[in-house]
């Protein structure tokens, strides 16, 4: 089993995403956010499970500085916001092949590791 991490290094559920799979010695590859965006086809990959909505991280201080509140766009636009500032997802954002978590998701990846 290999496991997609894409997060911030700072984020308390990122750290702790990172730290569940390495005390179950499960190869992670993690993306950090701050570092690397995350590409259109991956954030679309989880808006589709999911939805754009899910992704958005209405209590970021990104979001806030943005002025964002008031703003209607739609799911392309949203997308392409999220690529271009990363410090709005909701993170972590984890996939293992084709199974896909957003955010602490303790009890979906036990699941997928039997534990």
């Amino acid at each position: 089993m290999e496991v997609q991490i894409f997060g911030i290094r700072k984020s308390p559920a990122t750290r702790k995403a990172l730290r569940f799979f390495a005390e179950r010695r499960i190869k992670t590859h993690f993306v950090d956010l701050q570092d690397r965006a995350a590409s259109p086809g991956e954030l679309r990959r989880f808006a589709q499970k999911f939805g754009v909505e899910a992704l958005v991280d209405r209590e970021s201080r990104r979001y806030a500085d943005l002025g964002l509140a008031a703003a209607r766009m739609s799911h392309d636009r949203w997308l392409e916001k999220l690529v271009e500032e990363p410090l709005m997802l909701r993170v972590p954002l984890v996939r293992s092949q084709q199974q896909l978590t957003i955010g602490d998701a303790e009890s979906t990846w036990r699941e997928w590791t039997g534990s």
